[in-house]
């Protein structure tokens, strides 16, 4: 298969459909906008069977995803999509850039969850965005950004519960978003540790990509817990 892209992430393959992609998950974990490198064991198959598991969940609750099937431990088939090149975070807890940014206290819970649109530019370092440089830089109409924050909240409110009924507080998330041959508006990329904060329910541990950022180790059992517990009917 042709290689069509290859991200810190990820790799896409072209099928024998055009209006199909493979995407291929990779161990190497990248961190400060590719600054800090390293490559996690296992990584690539966790991420791969989450997201399809998340996904095909979204999907069940009448949210519209790229994903198709699971083709092997670390390859899905997914839809070819024109993306859109903003980020849409949902921040259901103070952590990260938002601490930073508010000086609120990490692990403060938002009555109402804080959603930002980020400028997918790795050039420019991702930066966050208002409505005006959205408009701009001509990245998305305000219709489609109201569009956009509309489905994230819809996201939000199908994967908090299901985190929840397995120990796991949803912190906050990053979501992407395109286009497919017909029109339709669909959620692509990927929703893994590597896209998500989540913490232990009980103890706080974080159990993503945070154990990698900041050197707190144990970052292959985080993922393979994230993996048992989503593959799992319900929290015991």
């Amino acid at each position: 298969m042709r290689l069509l892209y290859e991200g810190k992430a990820k790799r896409v393959y072209e099928t024998d459909n055009p209006d199909q992609v493979q995407v291929e998950f990779k161990d190497s974990a990248t961190a400060f906008n590719g600054q800090k490198r390293a490559d996690i064991d296992g990584k690539g198959a966790v991420n791969a069977a989450v997201s399809a598991r998340l996904f095909a969940w979204l999907e069940e609750h009448g949210l519209e995803t790229h994903f198709l099937e699971q083709i092997d431990e670390q390859n899905l088939l997914v839809e070819k999509l024109t993306m859109i090149g903003l980020e849409v975070v949902v921040r259901n807890w103070v952590a990260g850039s938002l601490n930073q940014r508010t000086g609120l206290d990490e692990g403060t819970p938002l009555d109402v969850p804080v959603l930002e649109c980020y400028y997918k530019n790795d050039a420019l370092g991702d930066p966050l965005l208002n409505d005006d440089h959205i408009r701009l830089l001509g990245l998305a109409s305000p219709d489609l950004v109201a569009r956009l924050r509309q489905e994230a909240l819809r996201i939000n409110q199908v994967l908090t519960p299901f985190f929840l009924d397995r120990g796991i507080v949803l912190v906050d998330f990053k979501l992407e978003f395109g286009w497919n041959r017909d029109g339709a508006l669909k959620l692509g990329d990927e929703i893994s540790p590597d896209t998500c904060r989540l913490w232990d329910k009980t103890s706080g541990e974080r159990l993503d990509k945070d154990r990698f950022r900041r050197d707190l180790g144990g970052v292959e059992d985080a993922y393979q817990e994230i993996y048992r517990r989503v593959m799992m009917t319900a929290h015991a």
